[in-house]
């Protein structure tokens, strides 16, 4: 069949726009499209394929996958041995490497190129005339395995050149990787799952590579950056910064963080400065490359052994280090958290003494199945707390018990429940706890709950610190005197402040609600109970299936609020404020009509209205059990347009939701 001049440039078209997306996202790093715009172009070029697969091509960006299922993989020898390199652990070593490699050159300063060390996983990738022909592991430096079919799924590798005549053949080298956010979305998905977890992102990274159905490697989010080819590429390149500048040119993603310095002095503050940034770069590394930058240079130093004397790697203190688990505590944090602890025999780890790693959650526990004497790999990355990898169970000792979580919070000795949807479990204890202080007090204050101007973070820690309050009923008994003798508070600030936790006591039973902190309870959440119940006393007696009649409020919620109320220091606490003064007006408990059109349906408000002001036109819509958002979506019931409507009416019109004016809104009302 024919196929039309016009569809057969449509293809060339597209592929041409999607290979240009590819090179601005992965190698310049500056997307310029929405990745829902790309998708819409992979999609109409697949489409068009399937319909004339005559036009399909093997460097297709549809054609990432398409081999079949390994039954192994086949053996590749390298043209060139990818050597590894010698390793420097100390600045002295780089010192001796800098001072070996100018004798060897008669040059008083040599320039270099310094790198990121990517912990991936090392490949060679051939193009035969432009086109990706084949891709290998590193192995053993003289063969590896051939994962050709793999590689071509990872979108970071072009499939082909960038070139309007690229050369015969081109070896290129670099590390296939697994990018920090991507392996954290992975060990979700596994996690969810029931399966087991990779250990890091290079575990992940190699396992991914190493599957026999390119369709699993597919879904593992892998990325790549070249750092050098297995020849010269033809041309007048001197330097080593050339190459990888020319290999961007070719299509391929090169780190940016690459740097030519002068001497043994730029090679440390490099790698100080790398080290520095080390847990803000998005992939991991173990170190850095220092290179010859002078390719000329590079050929007369040569290699020794199995690694060339022109490089050598700088690694950073081990990230990873065993010891032993001497107790788990459990600590509470300001939301009322309970995470256990690992107290450890001191161990260096990451350039510091380790001496306690988090365990994230009673789970996670379980899971590693870590227990007090066990022997563990434990990890630090950064300034957080080091997090425990997983066990040795071959060096547990006898009669060792699994971790319990307690059912009393270890502060206050309040209830500790845990939400299904969750995987922490909290202390219940909201308004009392010690350790949640500091955030309930601030949260109770906020502007959208009792709204006490003047009542910020560092006050707060003073008066918690001191001990002058511990609940937010405190709040109510401070006077000028006492305020004044605090940091950075003079008696006018003092006056200012006093005023305002007066005049807070006049407030709505929807914002006190709010400002109780209970989990799960947003402002709207709070309207739609206070629009319900009308006391706060009904809606502390509401059963959990009581509360679950109120609009979006569902099982999780409910227990949520009703856990709250039921904790007796949770009580205590609220009798205190209404017997401070905090008082609101109560109303009769009001039944919403399911039958109402309005009840359950999501509406949008955009532009502004002849009569009702915006407030208005959300309070009537939530008085008849609907719900109000702020953007439009496929979920979005009515989108409720006035005068000037902007986007949101544009995007309601591309998902043909339902738009009203205000007479419509009325009407519906009614």
């Amino acid at each position: 069949m024919a196929v039309a001049h016009s569809i057969a440039a449509r293809v060339n078209q597209l592929r041409a726009d999607i290979e240009q997306h590819n090179y601005h996202y992965y190698v310049l790093d500056q997307p310029v499209i929405p990745d829902a715009e790309y998708d819409r172009l992979f999609q109409e070029l697949q489409q068009l394929e399937q319909r004339y697969p005559q036009l399909v091509t093997p460097d297709s960006p549809t054609q990432r996958v398409g081999a079949a299922p390994l039954l192994e993989f086949a053996q590749v020898t390298h043209r060139t041995p990818m050597l590894s390199l010698n390793n420097a652990f100390e600045d002295a070593a780089v010192t001796a490497f800098d001072r070996r490699v100018r004798e060897a050159l008669g040059q008083a300063l040599v320039e270099y190129a310094a790198e990121p060390k990517f912990d991936g996983l090392a490949v060679s990738l051939t193009y035969a005339k432009g086109l990706l022909a084949t891709g290998a592991t590193r192995g053993d430096g003289y063969t590896g395995e051939d994962v050709t079919a793999n590689l071509r799924t990872i979108r970071a590798i072009p499939l082909k050149l960038r070139a309007t005549h690229p050369p015969d053949l081109l070896e290129v080298r670099g590390e296939v990787l697994m990018l920090k956010a991507d392996f954290e979305q992975l060990n979700r998905t596994q996690r969810g799952r029931g399966e087991r977890e990779f250990a890091n992102p290079r575990n992940a990274a190699a396992g991914s590579l190493r599957q026999l159905d390119p369709r699993i490697t597919l879904t593992r989010r892998l990325t790549f950056y070249a750092y050098g080819t297995g020849a010269p590429i033809a041309g007048k390149l001197r330097r080593h910064s050339q190459v990888l500048d020319r290999l961007v040119e070719l299509g391929f993603p090169v780190t940016a963080e690459r740097q030519a310095v002068s001497g043994v002095a730029g090679l440390l503050d490099y790698y100080r400065a790398l080290g520095a940034r080390r847990e803000q770069l998005p992939f991991e590394i173990d170190g850095v490359v220092y290179k010859v930058n002078d390719l000329a240079g590079q050929n007369a130093l040569g290699f020794v052994s199995r690694a060339p004397r022109f490089a050598v790697a700088h690694k950073f203190p081990a990230a990873e280090a065993t010891t032993v688990v001497e107790g788990i505590d459990v600590q509470v944090g300001r939301t009322g958290a309970l995470t256990p602890v690992a107290r450890l025999q001191p161990v260096f780890v990451g350039g510091v003494t380790v001496t306690n790693a988090t365990l994230h959650n009673e789970d996670e526990v379980h899971r590693k199945d870590i227990r007090v004497g066990d022997t563990v790999v434990v990890r630090r990355a950064g300034d957080v707390i080091p997090e425990v990898v997983r066990t040795l169970e071959a060096k547990r000792p006898a009669r060792t018990h699994r971790f319990v979580l307690p059912v009393r919070c270890p502060v206050c000795g309040s209830a500790v429940r845990r939400s299904e949807d969750e995987a922490v479990a909290r202390c219940t204890a909201g308004l009392f706890c010690p350790a949640q202080r500091k955030q309930a007090l601030l949260h109770f204050a906020s502007r959208r709950a009792l709204d006490i101007e003047g009542l910020g973070e560092k006050l707060v820690e003073q008066l918690v610190d001191n001990q002058v309050v511990r609940t937010p009923a405190d709040l109510y008994k401070l006077g000028i005197a006492g305020l004044a003798g605090l940091e950075r508070m003079a008696e006018k600030s003092a006056g200012n402040l006093v005023a305002a936790i007066e005049r807070s006591k006049h407030t709505t039973l929807a914002r006190f609600i709010y400002a109780l902190g209970i989990r799960n309870v947003g402002e709207s959440t709070a309207r739609d109970l206070a629009r319900r119940f009308g006391s706060i006393e009904r809606i502390a007696a509401a059963d959990a299936e009581t509360l679950q009649q109120v609009p979006d409020v569902g099982p999780v919620v409910a227990h949520s609020i009703a856990g709250f109320f039921a904790e007796p220091h949770n009580r205590k606490v609220i009798g205190q404020l209404l017997a401070a003064g905090v008082s609101f007006a109560e109303t009769a408990p009001r039944q919403l009509d399911p039958s109402s059109p309005v009840y359950g349906k999501t509406f949008v408000l955009t532009g502004a209205l002849p009569h009702l002001t915006r407030d208005e036109a959300q309070q009537k819509i939530r008085d008849h059990g609907g719900k109000v958002s702020g953007s439009v979506s496929k979920q979005t019931d009515y989108v409720v347009a006035g005068a000037d409507p902007g986007g949101k009416y544009a995007k309601a019109l591309e998902l043909g939701v339902t738009i009203l004016d205000e007479a419509g809104l009325l009407k519906l009302l009614d």
